[in-house]
């Protein structure tokens, strides 16, 4: 259908409280080891004060023009409490998509964080709060808002592909997304890895770390 400047999309079901409260407790690192290693963002820094909570949520997402901030600014109508806002700006980085004021609004409205496949700007205060951002750059130049833009799109950040609703998580380490069906096994997989690592790191400190799996793998080597 034509539309005028955005193209707009009902944002997806939320993702149950339960499996959002689950994500926060559990690393980035350790879902990625359970999704193959090959899924997650490039190239995107967090540019926040750590937290202890890994940020998850249910992604709202928005596909704009690199260096224009209209379509994610009408986004903001269709976030709602945990969500994600998650922007593909094509990695542009010329221009500043999102600053200090906007990323504090976006924490004001219940959101659980904000991604950007773009760049932001006023680096010094998005630093000094815990609310997430990650970005792929930093560019003092501000904005443009003339559109045009999508809401509700499937996008890619990163490299990685996001559809609405997906649920997205962060930390220090990256970037995932995935779909809520994966969620309950993925979780379960992840605690048992967390629990593997435990037993790996008590071992190391009696000194008794067995590492004979070494052998096998340098066995299969080709030279």
């Amino acid at each position: 259908m034509p539309y005028k400047a955005i193209r707009k999309n009902p944002s997806a079901p939320q993702v149950a409280p339960a499996i959002i409260a689950a994500l926060q407790d559990i690393p980035v690192a350790a879902l990625s080891d359970n999704l193959h290693r090959n899924i997650g963002s490039v190239g995107l820094q967090p540019y926040h004060r750590p937290g202890r909570k890994t940020m998850a949520g249910t992604a709202v997402t928005v596909k704009t023009r690199g260096g224009d901030n209209l379509t994610p600014m009408r986004a903001f109508e269709f976030c709602r409490p945990g969500d994600v806002l998650v922007i593909d700006a094509g990695g542009d980085i010329t221009n500043a998509v999102i600053g200090g004021i906007l990323s504090f609004y976006t924490a004001t409205i219940g959101t659980a964080g904000l991604v950007l496949d773009g760049a932001i700007r006023d680096v010094a205060e998005i630093r000094e709060r815990d609310y997430p951002v990650y970005a792929r750059g930093v560019n003092h130049r501000g904005p443009y808002k003339d559109g045009p833009g999508e809401i509700n799109v499937p996008v890619s950040v990163g490299g990685m592909i996001v559809n609405p609703g997906d649920i997205v998580v962060g930390d220090q380490d990256g970037l995932l997304a995935f779909s809520p069906d994966e969620a309950e096994l993925l979780i379960e997989k992840a605690r048992a890895h967390l629990e593997t690592e435990a037993r790996t790191i008590q071992a190391m400190k009696e000194g008794r770390w067995d590492r004979s799996f070494l052998d096998a793998l340098e066995a299969r080597c080709a030279n």
